[in-house]
């Protein structure tokens, strides 16, 4: 674990005094008054809608405040766009990927700013050294010459970060850097972000991972409904604390998972395999049982859960539901099996952002029905309406568009979307990526509830004490291949990693 910078100058580089955000009737920040100091990680944490996001695009100039105000340097200062931020050395690098993926690394670092040039244009030897330079300095070893669509995820987030320290960057803020990141990734990020804050760099941190945030800040400031509810050095904060102000409650145990599975199999994956990807995977899964699959990237299991759905159609093998050979040769074969699959991007993979939550909410039941068909109804509605309650998700209106919501509340709505189709089997592929606690807590509840009501369910985690909690059984792959087949009894975080790292090779029942 990297240790905190001690020493920390006290006087602030940026401040925001009594700063608030409005749209309409909802106060989205309520205000908030945080000071910036230099060379330190500050960890900004807060639930989903909790105004981080607000709070971070009011300071990189993306929006307005309603009122309050901002000092850099003791002066103050406005922010109109987010050029304005960015020439006053403040870079942000949001969740939200902003590359140009026909452009090369290179173009893309250089993207917001001025190229080297001479009188006959631009130096491009230059430029590529100086963007391989600045991408070592972050730990990536890059061909600067690659278009960024032919790169790695991980490498992407890269690029995004090199992008915003290329200038004379003062205050960096980093908006979840590491959710396409390998821990390997994490622990080279870490430790170039704490060499930026050694040489004087501000940095302003988010993430929903705890442990991250004990690894890499000096300080936290905890938002809650729009307000800041506490701020201090991350010595100040247990864990307990820090979730209980981050949710407002003490931290809620979730009901320990006590499932006593029969014997009853609902469905046999035999024999499946997908060039490059897996090979002669067989498991089984049974009837109101929770399987987790786990492996490192390139593990193979991720491509597993989309080919069980019918995304991959060159895969070999075969299903059995019930006992039954059933041909899935694309994702509406498995909804007629009663399969059902949320994906891990759900921006741009399971939601229509611009849609209403009711319409995405619909999405997947419409589409079984006849073209002819009404496309609504009194039932769907009210089913829409009663997921909506039981989930909690958190809405002016499920008329109102998907984007409006936090991304725990754009989950569930993802959840809803696939419920709704009555599924006997549940497929989902980093359920809880990019959520915070509370909202995770809520969605294992969920999960661990429709167990309880006999749905089959697959989980595909990167997260270990993720599946600890929710599964019956933990299937562990490497490289293509499955390695362990867990039963919770003797299922602990060390064997999982071993296996995952392909240490051991021996199947365990």
């Amino acid at each position: 674990m990297l240790m905190s910078n001690e020493n920390l100058s006290s006087a602030a580089i940026f401040q925001a005094v009594d700063v608030t955000k409005n749209y309409g009737g909802v106060k989205a920040l309520r205000g908030v008054t945080l000071d910036i100091r230099p060379g330190e990680i500050l960890g900004l944490c807060g639930e989903n809608g909790s105004g981080k996001s607000t709070f971070l695009k009011i300071i990189s100039g993306q929006i307005q405040p309603s009122s309050g105000a901002l000092s850099l340097d003791g002066e103050a200062v406005i922010f109109k766009n987010p050029n304005d931020a960015l020439k006053n050395g403040i870079s942000a690098v949001t969740q939200e990927r902003t590359l140009a993926p026909d452009l090369t690394v290179a173009e893309n670092i250089y993207l917001s700013h001025l190229k080297p040039k001479s009188f006959f244009g631009i130096k491009w030897r230059d430029t590529h050294k100086q963007s391989e330079d600045i991408l070592k300095k972050i730990g990536c070893e890059l061909n600067t010459n690659s278009l960024v669509r032919d790169i790695l995820p991980g490498q992407a987030q890269m690029v995004e970060i090199a992008r915003a320290i290329i200038g004379k960057t003062r205050i960096l803020i980093l908006d979840e850097p590491t959710s396409s990141l390998t821990s390997y990734e994490v622990d080279k990020l870490f430790v170039a972000l704490r060499n930026l804050a050694e040489e004087g760099v501000s940095i302003i941190f988010i993430s929903h991972r705890l442990e991250e945030i004990y690894a890499i800040c000096d300080r936290l400031a905890v938002l809650r409904d729009g307000n800041l509810v506490s701020a201090g050095m991350i010595s100040e904060y247990s864990e307990k604390k820090l979730i209980h102000d981050m949710i407002g409650r003490d931290p809620s145990t979730l009901a320990k998972n006590e499932n006593i599975l029969g014997d009853d199999a609902l469905l046999h994956v035999k024999n499946f395999s997908l060039v490059n990807k897996f090979e002669d995977v067989n498991i089984s899964l049974n009837k109101g049982e929770i399987l987790g699959l786990i492996g490192l990237v390139g593990a193979g299991h991720s491509e597993l859960l989309e080919s069980i759905f019918g995304l991959h159609n060159q895969r070999k093998g075969s299903l059995h539901i019930d006992g039954v050979d059933v041909r899935v040769r694309n994702p509406r074969d498995a909804m007629r099996s009663k399969i059902a699959f949320v994906p891990a991007d759900r921006k741009n993979q399971g939601l229509v952002l611009g849609m209403s939550i009711l319409e995405n909410a619909m999405m997947a039941s419409m589409s079984a029905k006849h073209r002819l068909a009404r496309p609504r109804s009194k039932k769907t509605d009210q089913q829409v309406k009663t997921y909506s309650k039981d989930f909690n998700i958190v809405c002016s209106s499920i008329e109102a568009p998907v984007s409006s919501l936090s991304g725990g509340n754009q989950q569930k709505v993802l959840l809803t979307k696939w419920l709704s189709t009555d599924p006997s089997i549940l497929l989902l592929d980093e359920p809880t990526r990019g959520v915070d606690v509370g909202a995770k807590s809520e969605i294992y509840r969920i999960l661990l509830d429709q167990r309880d009501r006999g749905l089959s369910i697959i989980v595909s985690s990167s997260e270990i004490p993720e599946l600890l909690t929710l599964c019956d059984r933990i299937v562990v792959m490497f490289r293509g291949k499955v390695v362990a087949n867990l039963n919770r009894s003797i299922a602990d975080e060390s064997r999982i990693v071993q296996y995952a790292m392909g240490q051991l090779d021996e199947e365990v029942a």
